[in-house]
């Protein structure tokens, strides 16, 4: 295959320390107190007025060994400036000649496993040390230890083990750091349309090195299945530190051990279901896993036969995500129902306490809003208002609660909302779909997602229960989307593949799973498994990463990633995926086959591609924090990323709670006038301290030669010296502050004594 690779202008369209790191986002960045109070956009106010409250991210970088030596890799936030270089040092040298601009990504030939690394960017007339020194991973992945729970029996007898299930990521405790918060699955997990009882689910967060801050035990009466728990992990009150919101009910055990509701309480019927009993919504405390504050779910139950059957199976699908609804401050989002009547509730967390935004009912709303919704949603601001809507199947709320709009295409298993096709203004969805009578007849359709129009379809005659979407052909500009045919498998690669415009590709298509943009292109990887169990009961396989041929048609295998699992059956995804390490790319995390660990991949290609952290897009970071909920869907972004896109504008944001910078230079102490004579010698003490943000260097030049010292001690090569000379010793803290002190060393003959 043959390729040009470009990112040209954006066109016009409709140590080290946290001091260190503090510096440059000082320099760079509007910053916002914790807790800053929720107000709603006046009406009018345009999009690009509103800023968006934000995690403080540091700068993650990563160094992986490979054969052509250490693979360097840095974050660019979402508020640097585009003119900011980086400098990489190895062992305490500077290693670039010149600023890295042009990506954030270094190939070191020389490094070995043993090296130490840091970075420092370029602002602001400074050069300011923005990672602590870091060291190679011996292999492309990073193990995270896991605490498995113990397995049990349920009331019928059925013995279970426990899974790593689905993550999400957020800091908990504001130090700029992401933590993994994870869900255990039961193996006996079910879903809903199955009956049976199931394990307790458990929740867990976990540090990076391992350590397990809390766990958290939905307790009997929440039962385990795809459809039922969707966690949701973001700073909502704007402390600078992730809470985590869940349903929980009677026996829910919080992390500091706190029962919620009824401890004794057993809600399940003779089938295992919970279709009884009291139901909370509660917001749970990231650091610790204390329960903050707890309220009656809702939507409520209801009557159980009102939802489309009398056992449970229509009523209990949930949905969750998070939402910027005055395109300043996340709010959460919970919703019941999507095959008949839907519910979708808002609500914002305020001085600790859930407070209810609004409350959407499709049988208020209206008929034509009733059975629209998918196995998940979308969150993007899908009008240009700067506030964000849910894009929920078939229809669309308005940031408000009332509906943007409806197609009436009905229910579908996938969907995937960006900029497809970056010609037009706006965004799209692109979404397969359930119901050919509600559909039209329609496999698969692209859509605008601020109106609804149907852009184009994909014709079909059944349920298409697979689709994906991505630049994956360089000759077509845009996205290519994909749904299957042939079987209808899951694993069919026989279906319609379309470009961005519609335009017809032919029946060959690449698995209709995830995407993971990991090599160094600007195209999106197909990220899969190698799913082989005919009864389809096993529940996860070997996970793979493929690069789609647009010339042959077929798909050429990157990766395998032995050793690990996917997730979801035949769905086949990972545990999460994010941006969560180095540059732009997307890591993939995964569970390894015994589940003692969770295994986080990241890729080692070097790439000429200068994109910021995809955290700090807004779609894509909802995207991250929605992606655990039901059917599992790849993130994507506000903007099109893929072979000659534009240059994405940076977000309106600003961090919360970014540590304040470091403004105070070092100070330098052992540097005075001295006479001395040359037989005598003379060793001077010179130290340097800074107790903000550390010193990076200290130099000490005695007439014009620098000093090699040994514990701060420097011995002056005086001897055959007559005269005056300069001693003088330079300090450069993290932050890039510089203090220079020079004395008169005054050298005479002999010892020193006058005749």
């Amino acid at each position: 295959m043959v390729m040009v690779s470009f990112v040209r202008p954006r066109r016009s369209r409709g140590a080290v320390g946290v001091a260190a790191v503090a510096a440059v986002a000082a320099a760079t960045l509007v910053s916002v107190p914790a807790a800053a109070a929720l107000q709603d956009a006046p009406g009018g106010v345009p999009g690009d007025a509103l800023v968006r409250q934000v995690e403080y991210l540091d700068r993650a970088p990563v160094a992986v060994t490979t054969e052509g030596g250490v693979y360097v890799g840095w974050r660019m936030l979402g508020l640097d400036a585009e003119s900011i270089g980086f400098h990489v040092y190895r062992d305490g040298v500077r290693i670039t000649d010149t600023p890295v601009t042009g990506s954030t990504n270094f190939l070191d030939v020389a490094g070995t496993g043993t090296s130490v690394y840091r970075v420092t960017a370029l602002m602001d007339h400074r050069e300011v040390t923005v990672t602590e020194e870091f060291t190679p991973w011996g292999e492309q992945s990073l193990d995270i230890p896991l605490q498995r729970p113990a397995g049990g029996t349920t009331p019928s007898g059925e013995a279970y083990e426990y899974e790593a299930n689905d993550a999400s990521v957020g800091d908990v405790d504001g130090d700029g750091e992401y933590e993994i918060i994870l869900k255990w699955n039961p193996t006996n997990a079910k879903d809903n349309s199955r009956a049976g009882y199931t394990g307790n689910v458990y929740v867990d967060a976990y540090k990076l090195d391992g350590t397990r801050l809390w766990q958290i035990d939905l307790g009997r009466n929440i039962r385990a299945g795809a459809h039922y728990t969707q966690f949701q992990v973001f700073d909502y009150d704007g402390d600078g530190r992730a809470e985590i919101a869940m349903k929980t009910a009677d026996a829910t055990v919080d992390g500091a051990g706190t029962v919620i509701g009824d401890a004794a309480a057993d809600h399940r019927n003779a089938g295992g279901y919970v279709l009884t009993g009291p139901e909370y919504l509660t917001v749970f405390e990231g650091a610790t896993g204390a329960a903050l504050d707890t309220i009656d779910y809702v939507p409520e139950r209801g009557t159980l036969s009102s939802w489309g059957d009398t056992y449970g199976n229509r009523m209990d699908r949930f949905l969750a995500g998070t939402a910027y609804l005055n395109g300043e401050n996340p709010s959460m989002i919970f919703s019941r129902g999507y095959y008949t009547k839907t519910y979708i509730a808002a609500f914002d967390f305020v001085d600790g306490k859930i407070q209810e935004r609004w409350l959407f009912d499709s049988t208020k709303a209206g008929n034509q809003y009733a059975g629209q919704g998918n196995h998940e949603l979308s969150i993007a601001d899908v009008d240009s208002d700067g506030a964000d809507e849910i894009v929920f199947g078939s229809m669309t709320i308005d940031d408000d609660g009332t509906p943007l709009y409806t197609t009436g295409l009905g229910h579908g298993d996938a969907m995937h909302v960006t900029d497809h096709m970056p010609w037009r203004d706006g965004l799209e969805v692109y979404s397969v779909h359930e119901s050919m009578p509600s559909s039209g007849q329609r496999a698969a359709t692209m859509r605008d997602a601020a109106t609804g129009e149907i852009l184009w379809s994909i014709p079909g005659t059944r349920d298409t229960g697979r689709g994906a979407v991505g630049d994956i052909d360089p000759t077509h500009e845009g996205n290519e989307a994909w749904a299957i045919g042939g079987t209808y498998k899951y694993n069919s690669k026989i279906g319609s593949l379309r470009a961005a415009d519609g335009t017809d590709l032919g029946t060959s298509i690449p698995a209709a799973n995830f995407l993971t943009w990991w090599d160094g292109d600007l195209l999106r990887e197909i990220t899969d498994h190698d799913y082989t169990d005919p009864t389809e009961m096993a529940t996860g396989a070997t996970p793979t990463i493929s690069k789609w041929n647009w010339e042959s048609k077929t798909e050429d295998r990157l990766l395998t990633l032995d050793g690990t699992l996917t997730g979801n059956g035949t769905k086949g995804n990972p545990v999460l995926q994010a941006d969560l390490f180095g540059d732009w790319r997307e890591e993939l995390i995964y569970r390894t086959a015994d589940n003692s660990a969770l295994r986080i991949f990241t890729t080692t290609d070097v790439t000429e591609h200068r994109i910021r952290t995809l955290m700090h897009d807004p779609v894509y970071r909802l995207g991250v924090a929605w992606q655990n909920t039901a059917y599992n869907q790849p993130p994507h972004t506000s903007f099109f990323l893929g072979e000659g896109m534009d240059t994405p504008p940076a977000p309106s944001i600003a961090y919360v709670n970014a540590p304040a910078p470091d403004e105070t230079a070092p100070v330098v102490t052992g540097i005075k006038d001295t006479k001395v004579g040359a037989k005598r010698g003379l060793t001077v003490d010179v130290q340097a301290e800074d107790p903000e943000s550390g010193i990076r260097s200290l130099s000490v030049i005695f007439n014009g030669t620098e000093l090699t010292g040994v514990n701060g001690r420097y011995e002056l090569p005086i001897a055959g010296l007559k005269g005056s000379f300069e001693l003088r010793a330079t300090a450069v803290n993290h932050a890039g502050l510089e203090t220079t002190t020079t004395a008169e060393i005054t050298v005479r003959p002999g010892n020193g004594k006058a005749h």
